[in-house]
């Protein structure tokens, strides 16, 4: 029996960051350029990442995921920084990739990520809507996401909105009768505890949606900490998996820099994922920090 390997890292937050120009630091970029500087810079190293992708190359797996916060301000600059770091884990039939905050920082550039990451966030079909997309790769369908809208400075919420809410459903009806391992990725996690301020607003909805219709497994990250949290399903919980952030420097209060690993064989009703963690030990090396059975 075959196994499929996904891969699956999240906010990489791209440093360094890019020096804005004044004319940049408008609206809610000047409070991030701010608390960029005078904390969240030091928790993000371009060397931590540069490891960490080259460690999950090195494992060879069939598909990557990335759940968003490429960005840090939405600056031009810095959807070019991360097409070049899309890039560099493989090309869009092996790369999926979906907005986070981050990325829709402000409204002046909010979408750009549409044109700059296009590859990697396109589905299969054409469709009038970007998202959700859904691509098909071996056995799994990737549905993506997405969350990321801009908001007011100190606010980092998601909202998916009722009209992309409605096409998912119609995803996830079609895809009942399709034998594939079902995954979504989403930024926001719709499932587990956090700041009123980091929320995804229509998180129930989300959940009402994916029990009715079902899914194997969803992606998400945001909030910089490993995490495995469930959503109620007719047949079983659904696992809700989030990743800390990839470029996030040893001694975080968060976690260390990481990624995941789901080995998925089986056939529907008899899907069988396992999940790998990999990681810096406190030694410096990366090594795989706990494996756990989803289903």
């Amino acid at each position: 029996m075959s196994v499929f390997v996904l891969a699956h890292l999240s906010d990489p937050h791209i440093p360094p960051l890019a020096e804005p120009r004044p004319a940049e630091l408008i609206g809610k970029r000047i409070t991030g350029y701010l608390n960029w500087k005078l904390r969240r810079g030091a928790h993000h190293r371009r060397d931590i990442l540069d490891r960490l992708a080259a460690d999950l190359l090195a494992q060879a797996p069939d598909h990557v995921a990335v759940t968003g916060d490429l960005a840090n301000l939405s600056l031009p600059v810095e959807f070019d920084d991360g097409r070049a770091f899309l890039a560099r884990l493989g090309d869009g039939k092996r790369v999926s990739v979906i907005p986070g905050n981050h990325d829709a920082y402000v409204r002046a550039t909010n979408g750009t990520y549409l044109g700059a990451w296009r590859e990697y966030l396109a589905g299969d079909a054409a469709q009038t809507a970007p998202f959700p997309y859904l691509r098909r790769r071996g056995p799994v369908a990737l549905i993506g996401l997405s969350s990321a809208v801009p908001t007011l400075p100190f606010f980092a919420s998601g909202r998916l909105g009722s009209d992309q809410l409605d096409r998912l459903a119609i995803v996830l009806a079609r895809l009942q009768e399709e034998r594939c391992f079902r995954v979504i990725l989403i930024h926001h996690a719709p499932a587990g505890p956090r700041s009123w301020l980091k929320r995804l607003e229509d998180a129930p909805g989300f959940r009402d949606t994916v029990a009715l219709y079902g899914a194997d497994l969803v992606l998400s990250g945001h909030d910089h900490i490993a995490a495995v949290n469930e959503i109620a399903g007719f047949e079983r919980p659904i696992p809700v998996v989030q990743v800390p952030s990839a470029s996030a420097a040893p001694g975080d209060p968060r976690g260390g820099a990481a990624y995941n690993l789901y080995r998925i064989e089986g056939a529907p009703g008899f899907w069988s994922c396992e999940m790998e963690s990999r990681g810096f030990s406190p030694d410096g090396k990366i090594v795989s920090l706990r494996k756990k059975k989803l289903m």
